[in-house]
C-alpha cells in the first residue's frame, strides 16, 4: 500500500473554504470554483481528492453532490465524498455516479447497525470518518460530542468490515499545529485497518512524522490549510512522501 496525500476541498455555498476547529463562523473563502480547485490539485499529480460537503454535513443531506460528481467524473482522480450522507440513497448517488469512496461520519455513531449493513454491502468504498474531541467521537458538523471513544467505536466496526478510517483531531483541524499522530497510529494499531490522518497539518516536517507510521497502517493524510496557506504545494508533498 502506498502512502496517499489527500488535498481537501471542502464546500459550502458552492464553495471552496476552510473553517478553523469546525466553526461555521470562521471560515476562510479559497476560490469559486471546486472543480476548477480539484483540478489544480490532479495537475500536480495528486492521486485522490478529498472532498467535503460542509452544508450537507450541517444540514443532513446532499448539497454540493454536483460537484463531487463533476470532479470524479471529469478528472484522472479518485474522489472520496464526507458530509450529509445520511441514507443508503446518498451512498448510492455517489457511487453509481463514479466517486470512488463516501465517508460515513455521524451516523457511525448514531445508527452503527446501519452502517454495518452498507459495510457488508459496499466494502471498501466505505470510509468511516471518526472525529474526536479528547478521544470522544465527536457528531454532526462537530457541533456535539458523544460518550464514545473513537478507539471503541473504531474496532466494532472494523470487526464489521471496515477497512479505512479517517481520523481527525477536532483541537488540531485547521490550527496548524501539526497533527495528533500517537492518536491516529493507536486506532490503527487497535483496528488493523488503514487510517488516514487529518488535521493540523502545517509542514513538510509534518507529512514526514506521520508516514512514519506507515507500518503500523497508517496509509495517508489529508491536507487542507497548508496548501491554501501556501506553507506548501501539493507537488512539493508527493514529492516527498514519494
Amino acid at each position: 500500500m502506498s502512502f496517499t496525500i489527500y488535498p481537501a476541498i471542502d464546500m459550502r455555498g458552492g464553495k471552496c473554504v476552510r473553517l478553523t476547529q469546525g466553526d461555521y463562523n470562521q471560515e476562510t473563502v479559497y476560490g469559486d470554483s471546486p472543480f476548477d480547485m480539484a483540478k489544480s490539485f490532479v495537475d500536480q499529480g495528486a492521486d485522490w481528492i478529498h472532498m467535503v460537503d460542509l452544508d450537507g454535513a450541517k444540514d443532513g443531506k446532499r448539497i454540493n453532490d454536483r460537484f463531487v460528481i463533476e470532479a470524479a467524473q471529469k478528472l484522472d482522480a479518485k474522489v472520496q465524498i464526507g458530509g450529509g450522507i445520511r441514507t443508503e440513497e446518498d451512498v448510492k448517488h455517489y457511487l453509481d455516479q463514479g466517486v470512488d469512496r463516501v465517508i460515513i461520519g455521524s451516523l457511525a455513531v448514531s445508527n452503527p447497525e446501519l452502517v454495518k449493513e452498507w459495510l457488508k454491502k459496499y466494502g471498501e468504498k466505505i470510509a468511516i470518518g471518526l472525529d474526536a474531541k479528547d478521544g470522544y467521537v465527536a457528531t454532526h458538523g462537530w457541533l456535539e460530542t458523544s460518550s464514545l471513544k473513537a478507539v471503541d467505536l473504531g474496532k466494532e466496526l472494523a470487526g464489521a468490515g471496515a477497512k479505512t478510517f479517517i481520523f481527525t483531531d477536532i483541537a488540531t483541524d485547521g490550527m496548524l499545529s501539526g497533527p495528533n499522530i500517537e492518536a491516529v497510529a493507536e486506532l490503527a494499531k487497535a483496528t488493523g485497518a488503514s487510517v488516514i490522518a487529518s488535521g493540523g497539518v502545517s509542514s513538510i516536517e509534518d507529512l514526514q512524522n506521520v508516514k512514519k507510521y506507515e507500518s503500523d497502517g497508517v496509509s495517508g493524510v489529508i491536507v487542507g490549510k497548508a496548501i491554501y496557506s501556501g506553507k506548501f504545494t501539493v507537488s512539493e508533498a508527493l514529492k516527498e512522501v514519494k
